[in-house]
């Protein structure tokens, strides 16, 4: 999924959820408004954070991408259908200056 598909779909009425599996520390630098943060690292034993509708759908995002795909394989193993990458991920959409919140 793409910056300005993203930032479409985020204020529809079913907004994608956007999973952020970044540290703590820079999720709380800056984020997309309303991520979730699962750092890819505690995600296994996070794993009763995620929304129990397994058709909801996620965008998954970290800061270049290894994280982010590494965490989407983990997802759909938990039964997750529907499941994108945010394509730049999180240093994508800064270098666009695309809204970000703070901690």
């Amino acid at each position: 999924m793409t910056n300005r598909e993203l930032l479409k779909s985020l204020s529809q009425q079913a907004p994608p959820l956007v999973v952020d599996v970044r540290n703590g520390w820079e999720y709380r630098k800056s984020h997309i408004k309303g991520a979730l943060n699962l750092p890819l690292w505690k995600l296994p034993v996070w794993k009763m954070l995620v929304p129990s509708d397994r058709e909801r759908a996620l965008v998954v995002t970290c800061e270049h991408g290894p994280r982010a795909q590494l965490a989407a394989g983990f997802l759909k193993r938990l039964g997750f259908r529907r499941i994108d990458l945010l394509k730049g991920h999180m240093r994508g959409w800064k270098l666009a200056g695309l809204p970000l919140e703070k901690e």
